[in-house]
């Protein structure tokens, strides 16, 4: 495998004439951090064996007395960084530790997400996850914002502003299609495969690109780097964006939806015809999994104090722990135009891109390999299916809710982890770090002065 991937990288150094070597990796948050190295002859070799040092501690990860720490290249992930001037060869990395046999880290999103698939096939049978990204995020023309002791405000200007629903509004008035088209190019590039790019529901510059399926660990990189790309297009553009979930009152959120099913010997693994929605057993209990552990899974999957501001409500936005074909208001839907029985799937809702994609794809193949493991039933639960539109038709008062800010996903969390636990995945020390972490933002926020306070009791 390193030989093939070895040989793939040379071949690209001869072909970009590359100078330079730089590594990538997300802290614990899911912060892109990397170091640059000047190319020469036997240094991807030596990489491999040796790697580089780095101070986990600024990471996130470690104590400042225990946080030597080493990054070493992923060669697989090869790709020439097109952000860069000078011709760089650009990989993600692998966290190890300084022992003798260079120990994977336990907190490395990466290697969590390897030993995730692993368990897939221990305990469901089936071979792959793959996973399918939408990819939501505004476009303005100005931002500004600042908090200090006595100022707090922040404001954006919009290039678009439609009366009503955008949704797959046209040129000339979607202002930004060709921004899309430049984005998909430069992602084909970069390796991820674009599916394709709309403006969105919302009226202020609201845009979707949406990839194809890749297994997890791919597509968590993928994730990353449509971040990288997007950022770095737009400030070559003189223009900015935001996957912020919600970045302006009033207007519809920006969701990171994810499409998913398991493979087995090459064959989809959820697909039964006849059956509500096509999805057999397998894809049954793997739903009642993720929905039962909805709460805490919130944790990972919406880990910002403004996810909950995207979670509301009335924006088509995933309020209730149900599964069904038709209502976006549910965590769960099951699309009704598939045709292809191959590509039979569910798409969970929740999540958003203030996320780590390694911690958030992986705690939810967990809570779908324990809704399995203990053949969890959604229609059992109290899940659904529900089709109707339950948030004017409450015909049913046991809907159970996803959580309505952080701290009662933090909550949850605490209480229901055991299912994150399984073959060591998230470590005691990793999941009270994130708590800690989400503790300290929650209470930042909460002794925050806010803006629309001095508009509500300034003068009372």
């Amino acid at each position: 495998m390193h030989n093939d991937s070895l040989a793939q990288s040379k071949a690209l150094i001869e072909k970009f004439k590359i100078e330079f070597i730089d590594l990538k990796c997300i802290d614990l948050q899911g912060r892109l951090h990397h170091i640059t190295l000047p190319y020469h002859d036997g240094i991807l070799e030596r990489l491999l064996v040796e790697g580089v040092g780095f101070d986990g501690s600024s990471y996130g990860f470690r104590k400042v007395e225990n946080s030597d720490m080493i990054l070493i290249p992923d060669l697989s992930t090869a790709t020439f960084d097109q952000f860069r001037d000078a011709p760089t060869l650009s990989y993600y990395a692998h966290i190890v530790l300084t022992d003798n046999e260079r120990s994977p880290f336990s907190q490395d999103g990466r290697y969590i997400a390897k030993k995730a698939e692993a368990l897939l096939k221990e305990f469901t049978g089936a071979d792959t996850s793959l996973w399918g990204p939408e990819f939501e995020f505004y476009i303005f023309k100005k931002v500004r914002f600042d908090t200090r002791t006595s100022s707090a405000f922040y404001e954006v200007e919009h290039a678009e502003e439609f009366y009503t629903n955008a949704y797959h509004a046209a040129n000339p008035f979607d202002v930004y299609d060709d921004f899309r088209d430049m984005a998909c190019k430069v992602l084909q590039q970069f390796g991820v495969k674009v599916k394709y790019h709309h403006h969105e529901v919302g009226e202020r510059g609201q845009q979707e690109i949406e990839t194809y399926f890749s297994d997890l660990l791919q597509t968590a990189d993928n994730i990353v780097t449509v971040k990288y790309a997007l950022f770095n297009l737009a400030r070559k553009n003189d223009i900015f964006i935001t996957f912020m979930p919600k970045p302006m009152y009033h207007q519809a959120g920006n969701g990171m939806h994810l499409h998913l099913y398991l493979t087995k010997d090459g064959k989809n693994a959820f697909h039964q015809a006849g059956e509500y929605g096509n999805i057999n057993e397998l894809g049954r209990f793997f739903i009642g999994g993720l929905l039962k552990h909805g709460p805490a899974l919130a944790a990972f999957t919406n880990p910002s104090t403004n996810s909950y501001k995207r979670l509301v409500p009335g924006f088509e936005a995933p309020v209730a722990l149900t599964y069904g074909q038709g209502n976006r208001a549910s965590a769960i839907r099951i699309p009704k135009y598939i045709i292809n029985p191959e590509e039979t799937r569910f798409e969970y809702r929740p999540p958003d891109a203030t996320a780590n994609p390694y911690f958030c794809l992986s705690a939810m193949l967990l809570a779908g390999i324990d809704g399995v493991v203990n053949k969890i039933d959604p229609v059992k639960e109290g899940f659904g299916p529900i089709d109707r539109n339950f948030l004017e038709d409450p015909k049913d008062d046991h809907i159970h809710f996803l959580p309505r800010n952080l701290t009662e996903a933090i909550d949850a969390l605490e209480v229901d982890n055991d299912f994150l636990r399984r073959g060591g995945l998230f470590t005691d020390e990793l999941l009270q770090q994130w708590v800690n972490i989400k503790k300290k933002e929650i209470k930042a926020i909460g002794t925050m002065p806010h803006p629309f306070e001095y508009t509500m009791y300034f003068n009372l």
